[in-house]
């Protein structure tokens, strides 16, 4: 009798001993990981810094150039990008207290910085208008008498405007459809009414502001490659190029080469998010808010934080300006040349008296 009391204590001692190993180990990964996500919410503020200085800065090297006027749609680009990384730093920084989501100023709350709303209003539109910079480039270079035609400032200003108007409308639609505060708890981008409705609207997100951005990508800047490339063949042929003829092609390619590069970042840079966005199709368990997602979403943000320094140094004007700010090189522009010279220093005389 003894010898099984003393055996069921030593088991229930051992199953107690077990229930608190399991619980310290649970509760250590949950510390770990609500560490990571703070690191990371961190992480996402300095790249709003990053993004907002940089967008800032580039601004201003445009409108002093006078290329703002030349180059509307790059402005744009700017802009959005300059908006949504403001506003990383706001929701991120919201995101870092801790607040109770209750009554009206709760919800308010929720739903205008824990949704990212305002981020996402900047990102979808700059999306929208980098799409629209490839398709201006396309009708510049390939159709380049229709576009003279029918590509006037109202266009471009009703175009911009487009770009705008998808970002806002597009997501403010979806969040009041599945966002809300229940229990005191912030809930965003979740609460569908359907399985399917879920997965329908990832789909059409994923298609809508992914494959078919890229899908214009390739075509534009494939056709004007090729086409550029064939108007290089005919005038060497015909020893058609003059000094002016070579500028302006200079100046067409520069620009088409920076956008290029700005696409093809924000292919790469994307693709985290979306494939993430993917799996949570396949796997209803995945959420919008552990670590993975903000992983993604501080690689999503590079795209607008590393532009500026794109622009910095593939868009010749812009580069010029940003030198000219560097206070250790004094230069002055040769009118002739275009290229910068050094002024020398020449030793100064003591006076005398």
């Amino acid at each position: 009798m003894n010898d099984e009391s003393t055996t069921i204590t030593h088991l229930s001692v051992a199953m107690e001993t077990t229930e608190d190993d399991t619980v310290q180990n649970v509760s250590e990964v949950e510390q770990s990981s609500s560490a990571d996500e703070i690191y990371l919410r961190w992480a996402v503020i300095v790249i709003g810094v990053v993004g907002t200085a940089g967008n800032a800065l580039i601004l201003y090297a445009l409108v002093v150039s006078k290329q703002h006027k030349k180059h509307p749609l790059i402005v744009n680009q700017n802009v959005l990008d300059l908006f949504s990384s403001f506003f990383l730093i706001v929701c991120y920084a919201v995101r870092l207290c801790d607040i109770e989501y209750v009554g009206t100023l709760g919800y308010s709350i929720c739903v205008a910085f824990v949704s990212d709303i305002f981020v996402w209003w900047g990102l979808i539109g700059s999306v929208v208008n980098l799409a629209i910079i490839t398709i201006d480039r396309y009708m510049k270079v390939v159709h380049h008498i229709w576009s003279k035609k029918w590509l006037h400032p109202k266009v471009i200003n009703f175009a911009m405007a487009f770009a705008w108007f998808v970002g806002i409308f597009s997501n403010t639609v979806f969040l009041f459809e599945t966002s809300g505060v229940q229990d005191g708890v912030c809930y965003t981008w979740v609460l569908y009414d359907s399985h399917a409705g879920r997965v329908s609207s990832i789909i059409w997100y994923i298609v809508s502001f992914y494959v078919i951005i890229i899908a214009i990508f390739i075509f534009c800047y494939g056709r004007i490659l090729i086409t550029i490339r064939r108007q290089a063949r005919v005038m060497a042929s015909h020893g058609a190029t003059t000094p002016h003829t070579q500028q302006s092609n200079q100046i067409q390619t520069n620009v088409i080469k920076t956008m290029i590069l700005v696409s093809a970042f924000y292919t790469l840079a994307w693709l985290p998010l979306n494939v993430y966005y993917g799996f949570t199709i396949l796997d209803d368990n995945l959420t919008y808010g552990d670590s993975y997602v903000y992983a993604a979403m501080f690689i999503a943000n590079l795209y607008t934080c590393t532009n500026p320094f794109i622009y910095a140094t593939k868009f010749e004007p812009v580069k010029q300006i940003l030198k000219g700010m560097i206070p250790c090189k004094k230069s002055t522009d040769d009118p002739t040349s275009g290229v910068a010279t050094s002024i020398p220093l020449q030793p100064i005389a003591p006076k005398r008296y």
